[in-house]
């Protein structure tokens, strides 16, 4: 028998068995509309805070406070008050790889407009902290080195404080809002950000160091100023090395950190932020992957059901070709050949459903989704080794039924 006949055959086995054949072929669509969708979601996810991560400027290094330990328990990195106002003073003053570096002290508060309030989160830096951000506000300006210097209570504000106190139509620039019962003039909005992570970057509200050091969070030089973290901007990408060198002898030197004693900073740059994110959502885009993979291997067990069946219903059409001469590598292709174009039908409209599936789910969902042209190529050779693998079984018991036996059967 050539192959063209041997198609046509197995085509008459499964349209003779309609909706059989139509629920096996929707199990292979949906598993592979899964794969495609899932995988889609876990790409957008990686790129989105790829995305998010070089939103925050470039050449950047994070230097965050050591963790403080109670009854030998770390209560985890950041907690200690181990970086002032001064350690940045000090970087900027003798690192020669940095640009700039500034001090950022952040905490909750609620913030109160005309009635409407609510909790956010208040960041307090010096006049440069949004170049270093890469952050530009919209409306009116960000607060400069005389707001500073002078300790004027001026605030600028995120798209979502924005939203939640003034609404979509008020220009809430020139109004005066109340954080911590004192009186702030928002001199400026800032440009809408997203999420980067689980958090809103647009829920916050930036006001100068100095002023949150006298109004706000309590601290002053007695206190040594103490601030939540360091950001550092370096002259160039290749600077990374040596100002990471740099700001750990200056760190060491001025919180007087000697050999075998452990730092009580910790320095992070963009890429270990990158790489740190990056293999999150590998793993979250594999258990989507394998949770999409179990659909496809209920899709192969059905395929393999049906064959079964097929076999069981077809064993005097089996007994009859048989007797005429069909030989066993002639019943083995023909129910292969079955099987195979069950999946391989199936496969086709997967991985049409799951393009259109991620479409919608970028466009009602509002989330980044990225069809690579390697998970519609695996998802198509997978149906094709799911109709082969399932079908090998079915195809042997056939292939291998007693023509006399077979032309007995009712």
């Amino acid at each position: 028998m050539d192959f063209r006949e041997l198609i046509l055959i197995a085509w008459e086995g499964i349209r003779d068995n309609r909706m059989r054949s139509l629920l096996t072929v929707t199990g292979i669509v949906i598993g592979i509309a899964a794969v495609i969708i899932l995988l889609a979601i876990g790409k957008g996810a990686e790129l989105e805070t790829q995305k998010q991560i070089q939103s925050l400027g470039s050449n950047l290094v994070y230097i965050s406070p050591g963790s403080a330990s109670s009854s030998s328990i770390s209560a985890g990195q950041g907690s200690a008050p181990t970086l002032t106002y001064a350690d940045a003073e000090a970087m900027r003053d003798v690192c020669p790889a940095i640009q700039d570096a500034v001090a950022v002290y952040n905490q909750n508060f609620q913030v109160q407009y005309a009635g409407q309030n609510t909790s956010t989160r208040i960041t307090a830096s010096d006049p440069s902290f949004a170049d270093v951000r890469n952050i530009k506000p919209v409306k009116g300006r960000f607060f400069n080195q005389a707001d500073f210097d002078s300790y004027s209570r001026v605030c600028v504000l995120g798209d979502t404080v924005v939203e939640n106190l003034f609404g979509e139509d008020e220009n809430p620039v020139g109004k005066s809002v109340l954080i911590r019962g004192e009186l702030f003039e928002v001199i400026g909005v800032m440009e809408h950000k997203g999420f980067s992570g689980f958090q809103d970057t647009d829920d916050a509200v930036y006001v100068p160091l100095s002023t949150g050091y006298n109004s706000l969070f309590g601290t002053n030089a007695s206190t040594g100023r103490i601030v939540k973290n360091i950001l550092v901007s370096l002259n160039t990408a290749d600077d990374v090395t040596p100002a990471e060198f740099q700001i750990t002898n200056v760190l060491r030197l001025r919180h007087k950190i000697i050999a075998p004693m452990p730092d009580d900073f910790l320095i992070r740059t963009q890429s270990d932020l990158l790489d740190t994110a990056q293999s999150v959502n590998r793993v979250f885009t594999m258990l989507l992957g394998a949770t999409a993979g179990i659909s496809l291997l209920v899709g192969g067990i059905g395929i393999m059901n049906i064959m079964l069946v097929s076999v069981t219903e077809r064993t005097r059409e089996i007994g009859i070709r048989k007797a005429i001469g069909a030989r066993y590598v002639d019943i083995m292709m023909q129910f292969i050949i079955e099987a195979i174009v069950l999946s391989l039908t199936g496969g086709l409209l997967g991985i049409l459903l799951g393009l259109l599936g991620a479409n919608l789910t970028a466009s009602l969902a509002k989330w980044t989704t990225v069809v690579t042209p390697d998970s519609v190529v695996v998802s198509f050779f997978v149906s094709i080794i799911i109709g082969l693998f399932f079908g090998i079984y079915p195809a042997r018991r056939a292939a291998k039924l007693d023509p006399i036996t077979a032309l007995r059967a009712d």
